[in-house]
């Protein structure tokens, strides 16, 4: 009798095992796409079993990529949940062509309407969301504006960094200080990283949250109340300015979730595969 249970156990762990890895398995692929300053790396990943996919575009933040924690692991959730995603390098980052120094918040836009414009070209892809991590949501969230809710499902931000242009005309990027009317050619900050000029005066007048208003689908938006880069209360102006906006304050995270990117994650993955 206990050996006759045995089997019926075992059986029944295989049809769950077997149910997970369908529903789990993908396929990745990565190549690259031609981008504003040079080719993108991309790496695109895709539900193995579904014809038709919904798709959500990752966009990392300043100095970031495609392989930071909070971009990665949550690809791997939507994964998890029949959800393709397409994550990819900046211009100037990771594995992407481009000197850093010659990156924009612009030019970043660029970037990312290039990708949107490969992505809207594949047949399988239902529906594209966007998600961004600090500037990477300052880029999401412009460009959900500029395209609008007709081309845009659902959005995305983790800890935005809507400070961006404040803190450039105040002279004061991450700390290094410099002269907001006569920025300097190029300013080296951690890392011996260098942001040119033209990242200055573009930020200085960039229209953060004119053009995020926009849109008006439905927005999710993530912030650590401990977060000493961009201050949780930016993301209050996001909530303020989106219509169908939901606000998920973690108490005590940091700006890059460091404490543990899951709840963070779980929030916004749950959140797009509705």
């Amino acid at each position: 009798m206990a050996s006759e249970n045995n089997k019926i156990m075992l059986t029944w762990l295989f049809i769950v095992w077997l149910a997970l890895a369908q529903v789990t398995e993908a396929r990745q692929a990565v190549f690259s796409i031609p981008g504003d300053h040079g080719d993108l790396a991309v790496t695109m990943v895709t539900p193995d079993n579904r014809k038709k996919y919904p798709l959500v575009i990752l966009c990392h933040g300043f100095s970031g990529s495609q392989e930071k924690p909070i971009i990665r692991e949550l690809a791997a959730a939507l994964e998890r949940k029949g959800i393709a995603t397409l994550r990819f390098d900046f211009n100037g980052h990771g594995k992407s062509q481009g000197r850093f120094q010659d990156m924009t918040v612009p030019n970043e836009i660029a970037d990312a309407k290039k990708v949107y414009a490969y992505v809207k070209n594949l047949p399988e892809v239902t529906s594209i969301s966007l998600a961004g991590h600090s500037q990477g949501g300052v880029v999401a969230g412009m460009l959900a504006g500029e395209l609008t809710a007709k081309k845009i499902k659902s959005l995305v931000l983790l800890s935005p960094g809507a400070i961006l242009r404040e803190d450039t005309l105040r002279g004061n990027l991450f700390g290094f200080k410099f002269d907001p009317q006569q920025p300097p050619e190029y300013l080296e900050i951690f890392g011996g990283l260098k942001v040119g000029r033209d990242y200055i005066t573009t930020a200085q007048v960039l229209p953060i949250f004119e053009t995020s208003a926009k849109y008006r689908g439905k927005v999710c938006i993530i912030h650590g109340t401990g977060d000493a880069l961009v201050p949780y209360t930016c993301s209050l102006h996001y909530q303020e300015i989106y219509p169908r906006s939901e606000l998920h304050l973690l108490n005590g995270y940091d700006h890059s979730y460091t404490q543990g990117v899951q709840q963070a994650v779980a929030i916004a993955a749950n959140f797009l595969s509705k």
